[in-house]
């Protein structure tokens, strides 16, 4: 039996998190994606995976299998890069993770597209918040949203956007409008689970850079939740302009404290540090930020 497809066959199943589905990713009977996975786990003398009627998880030797299995894939995929890298052909399947409402709201539209000008790349397309592991969960490229940190990543700037405080008519009629971010303490605040700082937004003006400690009644995962939220009259969130600028436009929303602007955020296309970028990732970089104006 080939390593190498035995090694696919069992990252494949975990991604896709059934031997059904994996089976048809890999264009393979769910018999034989099943057998490659039993014969690699009787050739290691481990179970790799834990088989359930309803689901599959791993064990403490397959998280460390797939870890190595996937390191060793990315190079196999890497020297064949080195090759064909010459070339100027996209071609092969592309694994992206993208957040959720920008994933939703302006990427969506783009993907036929992209495929259209690239018609050999296929895209599996993993919408989430939280920040993934780009190079230990088999990414090819993560869309990150905010102010990137030292990385071993590469990455490039799509575009910006800026953080703004908001809330609907109705509620500032009830409750007032604040005038400055300390005032926001003592308002009905809509956070958003994964900000970076937490309930402690930032914001900068004449006397310099101000932090606004904030007591949210209500934190969502979702930057679309909270807008939905705040329009409903309930709040006063903090969101990029993506999100929140066709409620300004359309006074459903106001902006708030005008003269103490929030962050600035850059979206970014991130991928792994690797000596050959291969054509598919280079190809989507380049169309992204081509697709972009310099704000949203």
């Amino acid at each position: 039996m080939d390593r190498l497809l035995e090694m696919q066959t069992f990252c494949t199943v975990v991604e896709a998190g059934s031997f059904v589905a994996a089976s048809e990713t890999l264009g393979v009977s769910k018999a034989a994606a099943s057998r490659y996975v039993s014969e690699l786990e009787s050739r290691l003398g481990v179970r790799l995976l834990h088989r359930t009627t309803r689901r599959l998880s791993l064990t403490s030797e397959g998280e460390v299998f797939y870890i190595r299995c996937r390191e060793l894939l990315a190079s196999v995929e890497e020297a064949e890069a080195e090759v064909t890298s010459r070339g100027d052909v996209a071609r092969g399947m592309l694994r992206i993770n993208v957040p959720v409402s920008f994933g939703i709201s302006h990427l969506a539209p783009l993907w036929g597209q992209f495929h259209e000008r690239f018609p050999e790349v296929e895209l599996t397309i993993d919408l989430s918040d939280r920040t993934v592991d780009v190079v230990e969960e088999g990414y090819d490229l993560s869309v990150r949203i905010g102010i990137l940190r030292n990385s071993t990543l590469v990455s490039r700037r799509i575009t910006t956007t800026r953080l703004k405080p908001c809330a609907s008519p109705d509620y500032l009629r009830r409750h007032g409008e604040p005038t400055h971010p300390r005032e926001l303490a003592d308002h009905r605040v809509i956070a958003y689970s994964y900000f970076t700082g937490g309930n402690d937004w930032p914001f900068s003006g004449p006397e310099g850079e101000v932090t606004a400690r904030t007591r949210p009644w209500m934190i969502a995962s979702n930057g679309e939740t909270c807008v939905a939220t705040a329009l409903a009259g309930q709040g006063i969130v903090l969101q990029p302009g993506f999100l929140v600028n066709e409620a300004l436009e359309a006074g459903t929303l106001v902006e708030l404290m005008p003269d103490y602007p929030s962050t600035e955020l850059g979206v970014y296309a991130v991928y792994p540090t690797r000596k050959f970028v291969t054509p598919k990732v280079r190809a989507l970089v380049d169309f992204l930020v081509s697709s972009f104006p310099d704000s949203l």
